[in-house]
């Protein structure tokens, strides 16, 4: 340490005079941070030494047991479960939130992936939305720390017929209107009656310009479903009683953007999906930060083959969620 730090520690030469209830410039300086909570800037400030002195004052605080940092148990065990996904699937984040009621669950979830894709929209970013009542949760709660520039919302998947309160269209339009972005929905049934039908409509060129805009996506947010008698396909309109059945009976365990995926994630082909307009589950793998939010104990076997087979890159869930998909 040199000698103007000493002597800016004890209070002596350029350095503000130490008051006499702290020892040091040290323990003021940690005083101020911890206890105040006052910026390194504004204590530099107050203390005339520079903001990396400070920074070497709150390291010395630490090493001479001056502070003691503590991580609460409950922090540290959404941390733990958070790590382990990580290096279980492979992700490249996970977000996880504490315990708490499990009818506000789809609020919470949407709240934290809303934070999640906040932080990592940048200008010109296309962004990809699918739909389901979490998605809808997360485009409602998304606010932007800083102004963003060019930014797109694009539906991935198109439109149904079937409740209005998650549709595809309703969370792109929300998406897209609270962070400012150009808006393009997609104009197209989300399932058409037959595949030559389906392939008429693709060769308009308006819709060949929508495709090509789904597929420039950098980033897509989408939820997993289940398929359970209250699961949110059911509700759509997008697939009747009897295909969700045969579905069922074909090894289904869950639905990602209006698809039926078994136990390892792969795809569960069939007339449904031939007729079906939006991304499908291989160009999802194609979209370099793709988020995916889900929790719940219905749809545990359904977020695990979604994880598995590589569909997310980040993880959204709440801590029994996470816990149940570790103890699998």
């Amino acid at each position: 340490m040199t000698k103007e730090k000493v002597r800016a520690r004890n209070g002596e030469g350029p350095g503000a005079s130490v008051p006499t209830e702290f020892d040091d410039a040290v323990v003021w300086a940690a005083w101020l941070y911890y206890a105040d909570e006052l910026t390194q800037s504004e204590i530099a400030k107050k203390l005339h030494v520079s903001r990396a002195t400070i920074v070497n004052y709150l390291q010395e605080a630490r090493e001479r047991g001056i502070v003691s940092v503590n991580i609460s148990p409950r922090a540290g065990g959404r941390t733990r479960v958070a790590r382990a996904l990580l290096e279980r699937y492979g992700l490249k984040g996970a977000f996880v939130i504490p315990m708490g009621e499990e009818a506000n669950l789809v609020k919470r979830l949407g709240d934290a992936g809303a934070r999640v894709l906040a932080d990592q929209i940048e200008d010109g970013d296309t962004i990809g939305v699918a739909w389901g009542r979490t998605v809808l949760a997360a485009a409602d709660r998304i606010a932007l720390t800083r102004p963003l520039d060019n930014l797109t919302v694009v539906q991935v998947c198109g439109s149904s017929t079937g409740e209005p309160d998650f549709s595809a269209e309703l969370c792109t339009s929300l998406l897209s209107n609270r962070i400012n972005a150009r808006c393009v929905n997609l104009l197209a049934p989300a399932v058409l009656s037959t595949p030559e039908l389906k392939a008429m409509l693709l060769a308009e060129p308006v819709l060949q310009k929508q495709m090509a805009l789904v597929h420039s996506a950098n980033r897509i947010l989408f939820g997993v479903g289940d398929i359970g008698p209250g699961a949110t396909v059911r509700a759509s309109g997008i697939v009747s009683r009897a295909e969700v059945d045969d579905y069922i009976d074909r090894g289904a365990v869950g639905v990602i953007l209006g698809r039926f995926i078994d136990r390892h994630g792969r795809p569960i082909g069939g007339a449904h999906d031939e007729r079906m307009v939006g991304i499908t589950l291989e160009e999802l793998k194609h979209v370099p930060s793709r988020i995916c939010v889900a929790g719940g104990a219905t749809k545990i076997q359904a977020i695990a083959a979604t994880l598995e087979a590589g569909y997310a890159t980040h993880f959204v869930t709440d801590i029994a969620t996470g816990e149940a998909l570790l103890a699998g």
